[in-house]
């Protein structure tokens, strides 16, 4: 312990801290990152690039890593917290060139970046519209991964939490979902999901690579990504229930995403809604 009582970084030899000076040397520069720091703790990577972009004072590709994060948001407003160096809490600064109505498909393929990162480790992961990842066994089955985009002015800040070496008892327990949805799935880890690597500088290399080179992907070939993002799908083809703002509540199969990353869900009717925002649950094990 620390002078103020707090857990310093090598109190827990399981998980030391993040080697920032070969994280830097290995993903920073042409073809990469303009920037990559490591804080010790805060309270949001999100809130602290969205107040670093709208200052001017981040470039496009400025990427933030916090060893703890205590105040984590997901989306719906969701909260979230993680043992200090357990997992990866890391927020990316784009200013993409595209425009504004594209970039909904920023999240989504954070998303697949994440599955992508994951599934090289040995890790069955897909992702459950429109980018929660997660792990089908053969350890503990659940949400390994959430995504938040943000924008403010010109900039997007993609953030994700990562599951890395959480232990079952340091898991919350499953997000309560909306009144009459199937339970949810449990969070899980890698550790507890099986990957062939827990450290958390590979974890970080292996994501961020493949963010870079999703980002590049969609900016040349958004349809591409596009198709990348159908195969990892595991909402697509699945019945469910889509709980809309306003309490109205949406059953049916989903059948697609369209052009802008919006889910596509055919009733029982035969009427197809397209869907921007909704809690999804799916009716079925995936």
């Amino acid at each position: 312990m620390d002078a103020a009582g707090a857990a310093g970084p090598w109190s827990d030899l399981e998980r030391p801290p993040l080697r920032v000076p070969a994280l830097r040397r290995a993903l920073v520069g042409p073809g990469g990152w303009a920037a990559l720091d490591v804080v010790a703790r805060t309270g949001s990577t999100n809130a602290d690039l969205l107040e670093r972009g709208a200052r001017d004072d981040a470039p496009d590709g400025t990427v933030l890593v916090a060893e703890h994060q205590d105040a984590g948001r997901g989306r719906l407003g969701r909260t979230w917290s993680s043992p200090p160096r357990a997992g990866l809490a890391v927020s990316v600064l784009v200013r993409p060139a595209a425009d504004p109505e594209a970039w909904s498909w920023l999240p989504l393929l954070t998303g697949l970046a994440v599955v992508d990162a994951v599934s090289a480790l040995g890790v069955d992961a897909g992702l459950k519209w429109p980018n929660d990842v997660l792990v089908r066994g053969p350890g503990r089955p659940g949400k390994v991964c959430g995504v938040l985009a943000e924008v403010r002015g010109g900039a997007v800040v993609l953030g994700a939490g990562l599951n890395v070496t959480q232990r079952a008892g340091e898991l919350p327990q499953p997000a309560a979902g909306p009144p009459g949805a199937p339970p949810a799935l449990p969070p899980t880890s890698l550790v507890l999901a099986g990957a062939r690597s827990t450290d958390r500088d590979t974890v970080l290399r292996r994501y961020l690579r493949a963010l870079r080179a999703r980002l590049d992907e969609w900016a040349a070939d958004p349809a591409a990504t596009a198709a990348a993002y159908r195969a990892a799908c595991l909402t697509l083809g699945a019945p469910v229930r889509a709980h809309l703002p306003g309490d109205e509540v949406l059953t049916g199969t989903a059948e697609d995403v369209d052009g802008t990353g919006r889910l596509l869900v055919r009733s029982s009717d035969g009427a197809r809604a397209s869907l921007a925002a909704a809690d999804v649950v799916h009716l079925r094990g995936v």
